[in-house]
């Protein structure tokens, strides 16, 4: 009868306790170098772009519109998107990247 509980999956004892400690921790640890922390440098990384924006930097927007910075107040940046200089005030929250900046258009 003995057998049988520590097959269904009775509490570990001993060794096999250990092993399973060491087995969570690790998963832990994987957990942590594979997901969260290139995750969280991705994230710092798109701030670090979004707060270094200038005016004449030409961004795509996360909807896909590509324009030139004309202004940046606070949290808001206006961009002209065509030769008819249509302007469109965005969220800087909304900038997926920085196509060309505008010390390199010059």
């Amino acid at each position: 009868m003995y057998y049988f509980l520590e097959a269904a999956g009775a509490a570990p004892t001993g060794a096999s306790a250990a092993t399973s400690l060491i087995m969570i921790v690790a998963m832990l640890a994987i957990f942590y170098f594979f997901m969260y922390r290139p995750q969280k440098k991705q994230d710092k990384e798109q701030n670090d772009m979004r707060n270094n924006l200038q005016v004449g930097d030409e961004i795509t927007t996360i909807g896909g519109i590509i324009g030139k910075i004309v202004s940046i107040k606070d949290e808001t940046v206006l961009i002209e998107t065509s030769n008819e200089r249509n302007k469109i005030r965005i969220l800087r929250t909304a900038v997926r990247n920085v196509d060309v900046h505008a010390e390199d258009a010059d």
